[in-house]
């Protein structure tokens, strides 16, 4: 994993992690809304190596998500800084391996990220990555 992104594509993460700190201005549960974007068909648009909605702004794309999906309301937030990291390294991870949103979100759901953040949101992307994706690894191993 050594690729080195592009300005565009960090500013394609930069978006997503603005997306997710968006969240809180509405109140929308974390889990919830993490768990679901990564699933949206918006959230398939930005897997894309190209599509218009990447650039419609975080507002327009919380919006636009809305509409698609229904968001709990009553539940945990995350903070501000966890929420950003969040979907900053989803976004990453995908630029980086190429999975889509739905695969990395299956080894790495809102929770587990939640609870990585404090000892990996200091190390570099690609490194919170890869252990992040080897926690996965052990786990399919542990309980299989």
């Amino acid at each position: 994993m050594l690729k080195t992104l592009s300005s565009f594509e960090r500013q394609l993460c930069d978006i997503q992690g603005r997306l997710f700190e968006r969240s809180l201005m509405y109140d929308l549960d974390s889990c919830d809304f993490v768990g679901k974007f990564m699933n949206s068909e918006i959230c398939m648009f930005f897997d894309m190596p190209y599509d218009r909605m990447q650039w419609a702004g975080e507002e327009l794309l919380l919006e636009s998500l809305l509409d698609e999906i229904e968001v709990n309301v009553d539940g945990e937030t995350f903070n501000k800084e966890e929420l950003y990291w969040i979907g900053y390294i989803f976004r990453y991870w995908h630029l980086l391996t190429g999975e889509n949103s739905r695969e990395i979100y299956a080894q790495a759901d809102a929770r587990k990220m939640k609870d990585c953040y404090l000892g990996f949101h200091t190390l570099d992307a690609a490194l919170a990555i890869e252990h992040l994706i080897e926690i996965n690894r052990q786990e399919q191993l542990f309980f299989s």
